[in-house]
């Protein structure tokens, strides 16, 4: 499915509109989400009512595996609102995931900006994509390969109007930078997808780096 949005957007694989990009306001410090030994202050919330506890996360040897029926892992605080969010992770041949940003806790794939964790499922929308925002179709990282996804979320004034700014990021290669004009979605959780019983995603490091408001 897909939405017709307002935006701007610079796409795609390193070129980016000139004398748009800007550094982080007031860089901090990156806070790690996951210990390395438990989903600690995480919630699973499984999409299918009638199959509760058919999908799986777990720890195993410091790193989160996701399997099973479709769910979603979320973070322990629900309020991100602008920040840096950076993930070491790795997507099985043929599986399917996401990273979503402003996202609220509930067992839906359809609420939140979902950043794209896909090297060869069947659906052609690519690592990298802001999934029915900006769709990438090249594969940017083979399957079973850790690589590292950053997304960027700010809100920010532009031309007069307050809109919601996202860059992302793959293996330090700035893809693109887009502009929400309609801010679909303020503030919320961070959160993981387990798309399908095929798919199985390996996170090993989860951090953020929350920003001031910018104008």
């Amino acid at each position: 499915m897909n939405r017709l949005i307002r935006c701007s957007c610079w796409l795609v694989l390193g070129l980016l509109a000139p004398g748009f990009a800007r550094a982080a306001d007031s860089e901090g410090q990156w806070v790690p989400l996951f210990d390395g030994k438990s989903l600690e202050g995480w919630t699973v919330l499984d999409l299918d009512a009638k199959n509760k506890g058919k999908s799986q996360w777990v720890v195993k040897n410091g790193l989160i595996e996701g399997s099973g029926l479709q769910s979603m892992l979320f973070s322990p605080k629900g309020h991100y609102k602008n920040f840096r969010y950076r993930v070491e992770l790795k997507i099985n041949d043929h599986g399917n995931s996401g990273m979503y940003v402003r996202t609220p806790k509930e067992g839906t794939f359809t609420k939140g900006y979902e950043v794209q964790v896909n090297s060869s499922h069947t659906d052609p929308i690519r690592t990298g994509s802001i999934y029915t925002f900006v769709n990438v179709y090249k594969q940017l990282v083979p399957p079973d390969t850790f690589f590292t996804q950053e997304v960027q979320v700010v809100d920010r004034e532009y031309r007069g109007k307050v809109v919601t700014f996202i860059k992302v990021t793959v293996n330090g290669e700035v893809l693109y930078e887009f502009l929400d004009h309609d801010r679909s979605w303020k503030e919320g959780h961070f959160a993981f997808q387990q798309h399908d019983p095929g798919s199985k995603v390996t996170i090993r490091k989860v951090e953020v780096m929350e920003l001031p408001a910018s104008r």
